[in-house]
């Protein structure tokens, strides 16, 4: 019995409690010191280009209340003038009224933004808030954005000219060098690409940076999320009848093959002479060659869905102190970083050679995260002349079987990058790479891609940096 006497009156208070509550709950708040609370109190958005709408970013409204709450007003503070907009609810708009939260609930606030031209070449702030009103209490979240005006490049036949560094240029669909022309690229150029766009030569393109102002191949997407983000835009391609390219100091990044080649192989000079220069993120290739002639030193080519560099069709090529590193981790990749081949396959469905007269690896590091990195697809009937000189190589082909192809081969050997997450292929201090390479080669190439002597120790090392004693991660 007194178990009972303890139990009951719990039991009567607990409902009671309970229809307090919900009779709490059904009304409104009337206090007017109430708010709402935000999950930011800016939202900001990475730098954008003029008249390209931004990604769509996000904030939370919650009403930590127990009770509804009546918002009277959401809206932009500029209005309908202000350079963003609202989507509230499903409808995009500058501002709605009368908008009731459940006590405890939270509403999302999609904001987007579009920045007109100013004419100016420097970067531009822009700002505006998204106001609420609740019982006469005003709060805000702040919208802060940086715009850059650029030159707009839409479908268009370029005929000789230099671009400068003075802003970006954005393009759109595609950019063509006109055969007999040449655009020339100034020192520190930044080209951004729309998605499926793509930059044709069937002129000339000098792209000449330098180490402190390379210049930049990318998408138009500048936001931190998608900074290494393959497929963002076509490629540069460099079409039939294109000659004499030269790309130096450049970094490309974030599309579907970095650089295409399919002028045919000219004995006197290179179709592409490619110097000092970063190739990543690519969906399928860093270099496709197709039968051409490609001389290319100090250059970095990494993280490739399909080949770093496929050299097909036969063609001449000529790489020294490159490095392929090849860790791609977007999807299974069953092919190798390096492709050597030798024919192709006609409209008719029938193979014709390509000879391959020359293809060239000296002081150059091949590796990845496959069990081979070297891949060879060819014909008897066609040439097939290749070489590995004082070169680190993950290879699952029987290096002796070979042999004349390979000479002071490293082989199967971690090459001892600093840091394959964050993309950085400088030598660690224990470095199988470090004075691994020929002398003479580094006596033609004296500087690596960061302009450091190769020529201070023993030996050069492989690849597109020398170690330098402090950098390693070894030693930090």
């Amino acid at each position: 019995m007194n178990i009972k006497k303890t139990i009951i009156p719990l039991i009567l208070t607990a409902i009671f409690l309970g229809l307090l509550t919900s009779c709490e709950e059904k009304g409104f708040v009337e206090d007017p010191t109430a708010k709402l609370s935000f999950s930011t109190d800016t939202v900001l958005f990475d730098t954008l280009f003029t008249t390209i709408g931004s990604a769509t970013k996000r904030f939370t409204v919650k009403n930590p209340n127990n009770k509804k709450i009546q918002i009277s007003s959401i809206e932009l503070a500029g209005g309908d003038n202000s350079d963003y907009r609202l989507n509230i609810n499903g409808r995009k708009t500058s501002g709605i009224k009368d908008v009731q939260l459940n006590a405890r609930d939270s509403l999302y606030i999609f904001v987007e933004v579009t920045i007109d031209p100013t004419n100016s070449n420097n970067p531009m702030v822009v700002k505006d808030s998204v106001v609420f009103n609740t019982h006469g209490n005003t709060q805000d979240v702040k919208l802060v954005s940086w715009g850059q005006d650029v030159h707009m490049i839409k479908d268009k036949v370029l005929k000789t000219q230099t671009w400068t560094a003075d802003k970006p240029y954005l393009v759109y669909n595609s950019a063509l060098v006109d055969t007999q022309h040449t655009l020339t690229l100034e020192p520190g150029t930044r080209i951004h690409f729309h998605r499926n766009s793509r930059f044709k030569v069937a002129g000339t393109l000098i792209s000449d940076g330098t180490k402190e102002n390379p210049i930049l191949f990318t998408s138009d997407r500048p936001e931190e999320d998608y900074k290494d983000i393959p497929g963002q835009w076509d490629g540069i391609w460099l079409m039939p009848g294109s000659s004499s390219n030269i790309i130096d100091h450049t970094h490309i990044k974030n599309a579907i093959i970095g650089i295409q080649v399919d002028s045919l192989d000219n004995a006197t000079s290179p179709t592409l002479t490619l110097s000092n220069t970063k190739i990543e993120h690519m969906t399928y290739a860093g270099i496709y060659a197709r039968g051409t002639h490609i001389k290319a030193y100090n250059n970095v080519i990494s993280d490739c869905g399909a080949y770093a560099i496929a050299l097909n069709r036969g063609g001449s090529y000529e790489f020294y102190h490159t490095t392929i590193a090849n860790y791609w981790s977007g999807s299974t990749r069953n092919t190798p970083s390096l492709l050597l081949n030798n024919y192709y396959t006609d409209e008719n469905g029938e193979e014709q050679d390509g000879d391959l007269k020359k293809a060239r690896f000296n002081n150059c590091i091949i590796y990845g995260n496959n069990i081979y990195e070297v891949g060879f697809d060819s014909l008897p009937s066609a040439a097939m002349n290749y070489s590995f000189e004082h070169c680190l190589v993950k290879t699952g082909q029987d290096i002796d079987a070979r042999g004349r192809h390979y000479e002071d081969v490293i082989e199967n050997r971690e090459p001892g990058f600093i840091s394959i997450e964050d993309y950085d292929f400088r030598l660690d201090t224990l470095s199988p790479a470090i004075d691994a390479g020929d002398l003479q080669t580094g006596e033609i190439y004296p500087k690596d891609i960061l302009n450091n002597s190769r020529n201070k120790d023993e030996a050069p090392d492989l690849g597109a940096y020398e170690y330098i004693p402090g950098t390693g991660k070894q030693e930090e």
